[in-house]
């Protein structure tokens, strides 16, 4: 039997996406360390770029849950030295329970999933982060309800953010506003998924208006610091600030993957401000890949 995989939020359907989240608010609410359902599994975490968030869920979600993580980065194993990515996936999948990829090229984990017998996550890449939309759909359901036909604004960079968006308006069936510089939209393949579910706007402020959530991320990503300069002259307009959350619903939440540079994506007056979840949203990392690793790994 083929191992289920999450390397996008397409991966599943929406009513599963709605189970999962329902999953993690109760493992949230009922922190029951004697329960123990990966006992004696053990959870490869290869990283290619450099974590927060990613590494310290994963490693403490699996030790909750009675598990054990390996961390794996190409300096100290073979994963840096050439060894064909195939080759890689067949021997470690064979040594564990599941695998973790936070790494640059989607192709990366697009490749160990197919020749891993054992369930392979995306922890991020450059086209996609799904956990973190997990994290996200979380915290609006605990704070606002089902998000099905809400508005969302995603403002900034066209990114693997936006991307794993575009997707969850799908599966979630809410309504994506996007509002992106010229030269920095979403893949156009990807946008195509999201079908009538996604809107584009010239500007920052009518995305944002009358929407439910808003949502920013880093104008330049880990490996793009060459073109810091280059972007906060395109995205100079783009700024999550007082204005932008004046025009969302009176009750909008602010979102953030973090980390943050304040006074550039977003004001500090909004990251910290009373619509901000970010925090919230961080912690649910934690409590959203819990429930996934269950889902995967508990058949």
């Amino acid at each position: 039997m083929n191992p289920r995989h999450f390397i996008s939020l397409l991966d599943l359907s929406g009513d599963e996406l709605r189970r999962l989240i329902d999953r993690a608010i109760v493992l949230k609410k009922n922190r029951n360390r004697d329960y123990q359902p990966l006992k004696g599994q053990v959870l490869a975490m290869i990283f290619e770029k450099s974590s927060t968030r990613t590494r310290i869920s994963f490693e403490a979600g699996m030790s909750h849950f009675g598990g054990n993580a390996l961390f794996l980065s190409p300096r100290d194993t073979q994963l840096g030295r050439g060894e064909p990515l195939q080759d890689s996936a067949k021997v470690i999948s064979s040594m564990v329970d599941c695998i973790m990829l936070r790494t640059d090229q989607h192709d990366t984990v697009a490749t160990f999933a197919e020749h891993s017998s054992v369930p392979v996550i995306n922890g991020l890449t450059d086209r996609q982060h799904p956990c973190q939309l997990l994290a996200d759909m979380q915290t609006y359901f605990e704070l606002r309800g089902d998000i099905q036909g809400k508005t969302v604004a995603w403002i900034g960079d066209g990114n693997n953010m936006c991307h794993s968006y575009i997707h969850a308006a799908l599966r979630f069936g809410f309504t994506l506003h996007i509002a992106c510089p010229d030269g920095y939209q979403p893949l156009p393949e990807i946008v195509e998924t999201g079908g009538a579910c996604v809107k584009f706007f010239d500007t920052a402020l009518v995305a944002a208006t009358h929407a439910d959530l808003v949502v920013t991320d880093v104008w330049a990503s880990m490996g793009q610091e060459e073109e810091q300069k280059q972007r906060e002259i395109a995205f100079n307009n783009y700024q999550v600030n007082a204005a932008i959350m004046a025009a969302a619903n009176r009750d909008a939440l602010f979102m953030h993957c973090l980390p943050a540079h304040r006074g550039e994506e977003v004001t500090a007056e909004v990251i910290d401000g009373p619509q901000s979840v970010v925090f919230q949203e961080a912690e649910n990392r934690l409590h959203a890949q819990k429930a996934l690793l269950e889902f995967l790994l508990c058949k």
